[in-house]
């Protein structure tokens, strides 16, 4: 526009190298603006500050973060990742039909950062979270001799929401074949990002996209070489099959309400449920 010949313009190079050192870096856009706010985040949010906080200081409780991956699609395909290597990686140029799904859920414990993983072969289902979650207690169990109560840590999605009654029903299920209390904390709708196993989720993929995860053992071997703050995780496989659509009957479910502590004002949001039997008895 100046009437500058082409030559005695700084080239691109140059001109990036300058806005780096203003600060205006190519950033990608950030998924930050949830899609709804309902009227009770604020106090969900206060209410899951006030609940962790507690739970971490009590020698008694233990507080996990739950929560399953979106299905994991194995073949042949791109996922838009880098690997260093002399050659490109090679993969389908188109994503034909995927022959093969893994289901991913997770348990952060909260309190030695260890990240366990089970890939499930079927659906994601209420059924195949909360047999993730025992057989995580039945392989913990043994270190934690104290511990009478566990804080969970979820995003309320449909598997294992408040309203659930499969879920419901096996925590309470979970809750008298332990001896556990079971405090139920839900982040509130559209803000699971914040919820502590998220963050693993994020670290899994980036991990991984740059290979081709071409066969569910080769899947599970790259998750068990990831990381969450210097620790690998331990990963599994679950080959059961589950069915979708399993609920309790509103007669049943009527029963079952009665072992659930309600918050008075988040119900949704913050459950208990007390076991028939404390742990501390079946214990001694």
């Amino acid at each position: 526009e100046k009437g500058y010949a082409q030559e005695q313009l700084p080239q691109e190079w140059t001109i990036g190298k300058i806005l780096n050192r203003l600060g205006y870096r190519l950033r990608r856009v950030k998924k930050a603006i949830p899609k709804k706010k309902i009227p009770e985040t604020n106090a969900i949010f206060a209410n899951i500050a006030e609940v962790n906080k507690a739970a971490d200081r009590s020698p008694n409780i233990l507080r996990i973060s739950m929560d399953t991956k979106a299905t994991v699609a194995v073949g042949e395909y791109s996922r838009n990742g880098k690997s260093r290597g002399t050659a490109a990686i090679k993969a389908q140029d188109h994503d034909m039909e995927v022959k093969t799904k893994l289901i991913p859920a997770g348990l952060l414990n909260m309190k030695n950062n260890q990240l366990s993983i089970t890939f499930g072969c079927s659906y994601k289902t209420s059924d195949f979270i909360v047999d993730c979650l025992e057989k995580w207690w039945h392989d913990n169990e043994p270190y934690y001799p104290q511990i009478s109560e566990l804080a969970i840590n979820s995003d309320n999605g449909p598997e294992t929401s408040g309203k659930r009654t499969q879920f419901l029903y096996r925590m309470v299920r979970f809750a008298d074949a332990t001896g556990l209390r079971i405090h139920l904390i839900y982040y509130p709708p559209y803000h699971s990002k914040y919820n502590s196993i998220e963050r693993c989720w994020g670290i899994l993929e980036n991990h991984w996209n740059g290979t081709l995860l071409d066969s569910i053992a080769k899947t599970i071997a790259w998750a068990k070489t990831m990381t969450w703050r210097g620790i690998a995780p331990i990963v599994s496989l679950s080959e059961q099959i589950y069915h979708k659509g399993v609920s309790l009957s509103k007669k049943a479910m009527s029963l079952l309400e009665s072992r659930l502590l309600r918050s008075s004002y988040l119900p949704l949001w913050d459950i208990c449920i007390e076991p028939l039997v404390p742990r501390y008895i079946i214990f001694h």
